[in-house]
Order: structure tokens, then sequence, then C-alpha cells
């Protein structure tokens, strides 16, 4: 495949006619036009988002199901991507053509293909949500497109385009894009929030247990037991915090406050910790106005050693230690099995979504879970709407107090580019990391 920033030329004649001959294809060839970077970021971006619905309707509905295929259906059209011959259909085209449905579906399976063969977890989520929206696209077809399309391939393949790493990273406009992809987040940005300061210290202990999610949670837990986070630690819940509305001021009084508590005092703590943190809020250093963790973020990179408690609990948790945890949160033992079957097939994303749905009293909570963030802000709404949600028992930890908490309405949000994890938050300054 080229890239270029040149607008793209068509494939025409008999290439065209051997590539995009069918609605469906096995990705045999890969491209060979030009193609300008815009659209291959959209592209991608587009066919990352078909994929993780894919994996979310996989996990909800059974496959054959008329709900599954109606829903996936309804996802594919939505986002231009060709599910069955334009013949078959007999409609009007409008929109994109089925050229240039077909052209995309092929394009953007190959770049997802660079960013998922990286590492064997990336490359096995990949290729079971391409399995399982070929199966459904196959499925879908008229039996006469079915032969149609076997007698049209050859099913012999070579294997994994990670051969073709060395060559790509040597480009330095692709490998940005290629990396930051299998981390991609593409919901809302919670970095600007038109609420900014109206989160109180005092309504964090009490929002840790009824709206945080259960990395949250756990790491607000810790700090209040151990007095101390370490670098990846502060990172996390920081930035999270710094989402949810907490001003410079607020963070630097609530960091300051917890850690004098431990071994460290006053003056350590100006000097060692309070930079990193105003580093946060672009106060420091380049001046970058840092976005908390994507799910995907915290899930996929640097995972936790002996002595953290950042990362995904889902992800990073030993099962038996995370039906522990659960345990201690009252959740009832169906819905444990529930979330541990989750994590058992890694979708560590909807693990959480369950226990959102579990801790809120919900059989369906409506919204795909994508982001800390996010969680909070739909717990929020549900607190703020007056639904009664379910209580849990668990005693106040030592030398700390419970407020009951204050009513609050949804948080507001602005809406992202696409590749939000695109720039990716760095380590704000040297630190403090310990």
């Amino acid at each position: 495949m080229e890239f270029s920033r040149k607008k793209h030329k068509k494939v025409t004649g008999d290439y065209q006619a051997e590539l995009y001959g069918h609605c469906l294809q096995f990705y045999s060839q890969p491209p060979l036009e030009n193609i300008p970077l815009s659209e291959f970021e959209t592209f991608a971006i587009e066919r990352l988002k078909l994929l993780k619905t894919v994996e979310n309707l996989g996990v909800s509905y059974v496959k054959t199901s008329d709900l599954y295929i109606k829903k996936l259906d309804s996802e594919i059209k939505t986002l231009n991507f060709p599910y069955r011959s334009e013949m078959e259909e007999k409609k009007p085209q409008t929109g994109p053509s089925e050229y240039e449905k077909r052209r995309k579906d092929h394009i953007s399976h190959f770049i997802l293909r660079l960013a998922y063969c990286q590492t064997e977890d990336l490359r096995r989520w990949f290729i079971q949500q391409e399995m399982d929206l070929f199966r459904h696209r196959f499925n879908v077809l008229h039996p006469k497109y079915k032969n149609d399309f076997l007698r049209h391939n050859n099913l012999k393949y070579e294997k994994l385009t990670a051969r073709s790493l060395p060559v790509l990273q040597s480009d330095e406009r692709l490998q940005p894009l290629l990396s930051h992809l299998s981390h991609a987040y593409v919901g809302q940005d919670y970095s600007i929030q038109k609420n900014i300061g109206k989160v109180s210290l005092e309504q964090i202990d009490s929002m840790s247990t009824s709206s945080f999610p259960l990395c949250m949670r756990h790491l607000h837990r810790a700090l209040r037991e151990q007095h101390h986070l370490r670098h990846g630690g502060r990172m996390q819940y920081g930035l999270f915090l710094k989402g949810i509305g907490l001003t410079l001021e607020q963070a630097l009084q609530f960091w300051r406050a917890e850690f004098i508590k431990g071994k460290v005092d006053a003056d350590k703590f100006d000097k060692a910790y309070a930079y990193s943190i105003r580093h946060m809020f672009g106060k420091e250093g380049k001046r970058t106005d840092y976005t908390p963790y994507s799910c995907m973020k915290v899930i996929l990179s640097n995972p936790p050693s002996q002595g953290d408690y950042h990362g995904c609990p889902f992800r990073h948790s030993d099962p038996e230690l995370l039906k522990q945890k659960l345990q201690s949160y009252k959740i009832p033992s169906t819905g444990i099995n529930q979330v541990l079957d989750l994590v058992k097939g890694m979708h560590y994303q909807l693990a959480c979504q369950k226990y959102f749905e579990l801790t809120h009293g919900l059989d369906d909570c409506g919204f795909s879970l994508s982001h800390p963030n996010q969680y909070f802000v739909e717990s929020q709404k549900l607190l703020g709407s007056g639904r009664e949600v379910k209580k849990e028992v668990e005693a106040p930890q030592k030398g700390q107090s419970t407020p009951a908490l204050k009513a609050a309405g949804p948080r507001d949000s602005t809406a992202s580019s696409q590749t939000d994890e695109a720039s990716a938050v760095e380590d704000p300054g040297s630190c403090g990391k310990e």
C-alpha cells in the first residue's frame, strides 16, 4: 500500500473488476493505490467502530439471532460498508457508491491489520472480530451470491502483515497513527468540563462508591489507605479527577492533604509532587492540557507491577482476587459469575459495563462503555434523575468521613476529534516517579 498527501486515483479496469467484483472479499491482495492521510485515518476509525460493535453485539446477543443481525446490519449501513450485493438489493443507490464502499472496506481492513498485528493480544482480538464480521456478511448473502463468492476467490492466503512493519516503521507519518489505533478512543472528550470546579473535595469519598468505575474506586481506596500512589496511579487517577471537574487548586489540596498523612511532609510534596500535578493541567513543561485515560489506554499500556494500583482490575487482577473484591462490594454471586465470564473471554470493557449495571440496578445500561469518565457521567445522570441505585454496605475506612452524596446533575462534555488517543498522554515530568 502506498500513501501520499495527493488525491487518490480510482483503480479501474481489470484490476477493479478482480478486486471489487463482489461485495465480500478475503482481502487476499493489499491495496496498491495512493491514499491521502486524512482518508487513511477516517477509514481506520470507522472500521474500528464497526469491529467494536461486532464485539459488543457478540457478547450481548446470539450471533445468528434476528436482533443481532438487525443491529449489525444497521451499523454496517450507518458506517457505509458493503454488506450485500448492490444488485441483490435492487434499490436506488444513495450516498457513497458501491465501488466506494467496497474500496473503503478493502483499504480499512488492511490499515487495521497493520495496527493490530503488533502483539499477540491485539492480533487475537482483531482476528476474532473480523471472523465474526465476515461470518455475518457471508450468512446474509443470497445463496447465488454465496456461490459467486466461492467461485470468485482462491481460499489460499499468506500469513501475518507483521512482516511489513520494518518498512512501515521508517515512515514517520504512519507509525504514530498505527501505534495509536490499537489504543484508539472514539468517544467524547472528557478533558474539558463545563462544570469544572463544581465537584467539592468532600464529595469524592461518597462518589467513589456510588459513581466511580472499579479502576478509580480501587485507586481512591488505595490512596486513602496508603496515603500514597506511585506515578502510574497518580497519572491515571489524577487525570480522572481532573475530568470529573476538579480544579488545579482543588487537585493540589487533595493530593497534598493525603500525602502528608503518610511519609511525605508538605515541603517534600511541594518539591517532588506538585510540579507533576500542575503539569497535568498544562501549567508546566510543554503546557499541554492532558486528557483523562480511556479504557483502551488503561487496559493496553503500562501494566501495574507489585506495589502499583493503576490499570484495569478486570484486565490486570487475578480472577480470584477480583471475585473477592466484588464480593466485598456486595455484588450478587450471579452477577460476579457474569463479570468473570466476560473477563475470561477478554471482554474487559464489557465486564466493567456489567459492573455498572449490577451496581446501578439496571438490566441494560443503554450505552457502550469506553471511558472511565463516561462511567462517572452516566452514573451521575442516574443519580441526578432521582432513580434508585443499589446501595452497598461498606464500612467506612479508618480516618475517613463519609459525607452524604450531594445531588449532582449530568456532567457535560464536548465532542472530540475521532483520534483523541492519537495524542496519547505522556508522562508529565520526571519529578516524583515513586
